[in-house]
């Protein structure tokens, strides 16, 4: 049974069982900022599982795409090394929203795995709690399962188990039920819980989640009123039991991308761990990209960056010396294109990005040898620090085990005891520098009803205290206080709350017995939170309000959002249909722009995309919004935005015929509204991203307005009119060059002439001429001059130069080639400058240094002499 057809009968039993059919969620989880990646079938979900979000359904099953390669869940060294590691892997996943629970969750498990697949029921294995009697009635008494081959788990040693599953310290959690199967007395270990069940004999395919409890801080377990189910299977792990394999690189879809790899080799012996590590990479690399992430230096980019890297180094490993990994795009379309669409329409893309990281890993390589190069030279004891191999590491990308073989063919080992050390500081620094934080205003959603947003017809509306919480940490409180920070809930509000970058309302809560500044507004599920401080007086639940927002604020963050969608629509006319937003920022002074294209943009496509939008802006077409189900939305053309989490209502804007987009946002009545667009900047943010920034309205025409007073500035200080302004310039920058030539070549004329009263002050040691003087009004290239001259007028040599500049101290030293064996210039021109506050280094004949402390520079210059007699 191919893994397709697994995957379309999972999701085909679980309908035929009233469940709704919903699609995977992007990688990247829409605002969950605690999370790297989607690492489970219910990230989707979480927000209903915590009763903050709801949806018009009550049971859902997904084939969701996962990624488990950075934060808590992490094997990544492990992949490709055994049988069911990945990266990226398909979770099954049944769920129930407090409708059916442990009864019918565990009869349509055994009814899908022995029915519908037909698996042996002999071959199924099954855990419980310890505690979860229910659970194991069910299993043995309705179910049949023999007393011999279901087990009882109970607690850690240190706490936690393997059967008992929560979300967090605190909130939901519950008992959990396993299923295993076991692959024949031919493969080695034991049933759960028994001291072999590390054995790869009995396989855990899946996990059934009983959402039962609600864990409080004092660690008390209180019944949730709705229980509910959410259950998680491997795609893969599900398939090689079908398909009658024991390791998940044996089924199909592993195979052919196994066989791609194979070819570019030039074999058909797959069997290496390499070609297993870049068939599973190819797969997360893919998804991550077409779901928006970007190699970069931090967050999820350097996750992408590493297991990109990863894969290159596997392909060094294979013979593969040039670019192959973008090669493997079109393998992996042709097996999960069909389920996955995104990746057929962003395969160009996809793989031009993984061409340029490619390339960038091969620049880097070559730094990182030239690096280790130096710094072999450098060793003493036939051992690469644990300094430098770590150097190599985080900063040019060098993998460890290419160190490591270099090191083995020049006899040399490595300190991975210091590596290991620097790895630890580096995790620590990690650490404490996360972003991925943020503020728990959960407890602020609990139990309230969802407010009423009006702000799309009125900027301001009486409403009512529903919530209040003081301080930082957002503690539900009954009065905010004068002068106090806090977070304000209403029933109903006109404050747009932050949502697809488009930056949340500021305003005013007016009650009977005080004011609050509303700061900033978010939105927790249906809940708006508005955060601020008291102005004066105090603020009580329950108090009657009135609430006005910042509309000179409001209306400038209008203009910019809808002009936002105009230039989207603009790039794509002008670019062409691989533009995809990548992010944006839509606040009152600007909007900024983040999209999916590979060069910079020229002058005359920035040109071209101002006047295609302000055409659009004149047109003063109206804005028209409508609700309608998301699959009917997206069959019209319209476009979803990236980063956006859409439920299945969705509303969708049009701005005429020009542009239709998913957006909740707020926009202007007619595009006419806008005034004027004008770019401010154009540049690259990372690899395959380009970012716009640009202005409209009245910041648009102050913009232009500073404009034009610079260039009457500029005319004045040119003596001339501003259509003689290129002209005036130009000239201005030619004489420029030509002074500057002027200049080069009068110092080279006093370089030569001090080259010749310095040479007679140099000393002789051992027959080798020793200079060392300071050269008053030089500047570093005049030094490098003028080393090179005595150098040859000297004969047998070594000098060091020095000037003065600013209060700093520059310096060169040259060595004739004849005696670099004995003494190195960068060894000199070091030890000089140790001694003003400086350092440097260089190449054994001419190195150059600076220093800080030129009052010590003669004491500096004196100690020459006696360095180099010592070398003799």
């Amino acid at each position: 049974m191919k893994s397709t057809d697994i995957r379309s009968s999972f999701l085909e039993y679980f309908h035929s069982k009233g469940h709704d059919v919903v699609s995977s969620s992007p990688l990247v989880p829409g605002n969950d900022p605690t999370l790297l990646f989607t690492n489970a079938g219910m990230v989707q979900f979480k927000d209903v599982f915590l009763g903050r979000e709801s949806r018009p359904y009550r049971r859902a099953t997904t084939s969701q795409r996962c990624v488990r390669a950075g934060g808590k869940h992490n094997d990544l060294e492990n992949v490709g090394y055994t049988a069911r590691h990945h990266t990226f892997f398909e979770m099954l996943g049944n769920f129930s929203f407090g409708d059916y629970f442990k009864r019918d969750a565990i009869h349509y498990a055994w009814e899908y795995l022995t029915v519908i697949l037909k698996m042996p029921p002999e071959r199924l294995w099954v855990t419980v709690y310890q505690t979860d009697d229910e659970a194991y009635d069910i299993w043995t008494r309705e179910v049949g399962i023999p007393l011999h081959r279901i087990t009882r788990i109970g607690d850690k040693p240190g706490g936690g188990s393997d059967n008992f599953w929560q979300m967090g310290d605190t909130g939901p959690c519950g008992p959990c039920t396993e299923i295993f199967y076991d692959h024949g007395p031919q493969v080695w270990g034991g049933p759960p819980g028994s001291p072999e069940e590390d054995g790869d004999r009995y396989i855990e395919i899946w996990n059934l989640v009983f959402m039962q409890y609600d864990r409080d801080q004092d660690g008390r377990l209180n019944p949730l009123p709705r229980p509910s189910v959410d259950t998680g299977m491997g795609l893969e792990r599900l398939a090689a039991v079908m398909q009658g394999v024991h390791s998940n690189y044996d089924i199909d879809l592993f195979q052919h991308l196994l066989a791609a790899v194979g070819r570019l080799a030039g074999t058909t012996d797959t069997r290496s761990p390499s070609f297993r590590v870049i068939a599973d990479h190819i797969r997360s690399c893919c998804f991550m990209i077409a779901d928006g992430v970007m190699p970069a230096n931090d967050g999820r980019g350097y996750v992408l960056r590493r297991i990109i890297r990863r894969a290159a180094r596997h392909g060094h490993k294979l013979g593969l010396s040039e670019p192959f990994f973008h090669r493997l795009v079109t393998p992996l379309v042709e097996v999960m294109g069909d389920a996955y669409p995104e990746l057929i329409k962003t395969q160009d893309q996809v793989a031009q990005v993984l061409l340029l990281e490619e390339q960038r890993f091969q620049e880097t390589l070559e730094h990182g040898l030239k690096h280790l190069e130096e710094g072999l030279g450098r060793i003493i004891d036939k051992t690469i620090p644990g300094g430098l191999v770590f150097k190599l590491y985080d900063t040019y990308g060098f993998p460890v085990d290419l160190t490591g073989d270099i090191a083995r063919e020049k006899g040399l080992a490595l300190d991975m005891a210091g590596f290991e050390h620097e790895m630890e500081r580096q995790r620590d620094r990690a650490r404490a520098a996360s972003t991925f934080k943020v503020a728990d205003v959960g407890a602020m959603a609990v139990g309230v009803a969802d407010s009423e947003f009006v702000g799309n017809e009125v900027m301001a509306v009486d409403a009512q205290v529903v919530r209040l919480a003081a301080g930082p940490q957002r503690q539900i409180c009954e009065v905010l206080e004068e002068s106090a920070e806090g977070s304000v809930v209403l029933d109903t509000t006109p404050f747009y709350a932050e949502s697809g970058g488009q930056v949340g309302d500021t305003g005013v809560i007016e009650g009977p017995e005080g004011e609050f500044q509303v700061t900033d507004t978010i939105k927790q599920g249906g809940v708006f939170i508005h955060h601020g401080r008291m102005l004066r007086g105090r603020l009580r639940s329950g108090d009657a309000v009135c609430t006005r927002i910042n509309e000179d604020r409001r209306q400038a963050v209008v203009l910019n959002h809808s002009a936002t969608h105009l230039l989207h629509a603009a790039l794509r006319e002008v670019l062409g249909d691989h533009v995809q937003q990548k992010g944006s920022l839509v606040a009152p002074d600007r909007l900024r722009f983040d999209f999916s294209h590979f060069e910079p943009l020229t002058q005359a496509q920035i040109e071209q995309l101002e006047a295609t939008v302000n055409r659009a802006i004149r047109a003063n077409v109206a804005a028209e919004a409508r609700v309608m189900p998301i699959k009917e939305a997206l069959a019209a053309g319209a476009v979803a935005l990236f980063g956006e989490k859409y439920g299945d209502e969705v509303r969708v804007l049009s701005l005429g015929g020009f542009s239709t987009e998913l957006c909740g946002g707020i926009h202007v009545r007619r595009t006419g509204d806008i005034g004027v667009f004008k770019i401010l900047t154009e540049g690259g943010v990372a690899a395959g991203i380009r970012r716009i920034e640009a202005v409209t309205g009245d910041n648009a025409l102050q913009y232009i307005k500073e404009t034009e007073q610079h260039l009457a500035q500029v005319a004045a200080l040119l003596r001339g009119g501003r259509g003689e302004l290129t002209d005036k310039l130009q000239q201005m920058l030619d004489r420029n060059r030509l002074l500057e030539k002027e200049l080069e070549t009068i110092k080279a004329k006093m370089a030569s002439q001090a080259g010749s009263s310095l040479s007679d002050q140099a000393v002789e040691i051992n027959g080798v001429k020793v200079l060392a003087a300071c050269l008053e009004g030089a500047d570093p290239k005049s030094l490098r001059d003028t080393v090179d001259q005595l150098k040859h007028k000297l004969g047998e040599a070594v000098i060091v130069l020095a000037t003065v500049q600013d209060g700093k101290v520059s310096l060169v030293a040259g060595v004739t080639k004849g005696q670099i064996k004995r003494i190195k210039a960068g060894e000199l021109v070091n030890q000089v400058a140790q001694q003003i506050g400086g350092r440097g280094g260089g190449r054994p004949d001419m190195a150059m240094a600076g220093g800080t402390r030129p009052e010590e520079l003669d004491q500096a210059l004196a100690s020459v002499t006696a360095w180099v007699q010592a070398r003799f």
